[in-house]
């Protein structure tokens, strides 16, 4: 980005008055979004996407789990120890971090697109 570029972005707005309560939930907002909040605040304004780092990191361990849980499966297959209970309890676990999951990504649907 170019100087020039850089200096179209310092535009100011004029001071927005809001109750402390309000100040301090848009200020706990913009830090579980791991953004600044002038950033949390032109991105609720424009309609943009809020994703909470939080939520990502979570998303990503998820997706850890359920990878590391087939790979358990596979390998006990492999080596002849896979019963119908183990099988069914893998089944299980693997359902409930897709539901977990698919609940991220609801909640990250409700948001706009950049």
């Amino acid at each position: 980005m170019s100087k020039s570029e850089r200096r179209l972005r310092t535009a100011l707005l004029g001071s927005v008055r809001c109750y402390p309560e309000e100040k301090a939930q848009i200020q706990a907002s913009a830090k579980a979004a791991g953004i600044s909040t002038g950033e949390f605040l032109r991105r609720s304004a424009l309609g943009r996407r809020i994703v909470a780092k939080g939520d990502t990191k979570q998303m990503n361990e998820i997706l850890k789990l359920g990878g590391l849980q087939k790979h358990l499966y596979t390998e006990m297959q492999k080596l002849g120890m896979m019963t119908p209970e183990l099988s069914k309890q893998f089944a299980d676990t693997l359902a409930s971090l897709q539901k977990t999951l698919m609940k991220f990504r609801a909640d990250s649907l409700n948001n706009t697109e950049d």
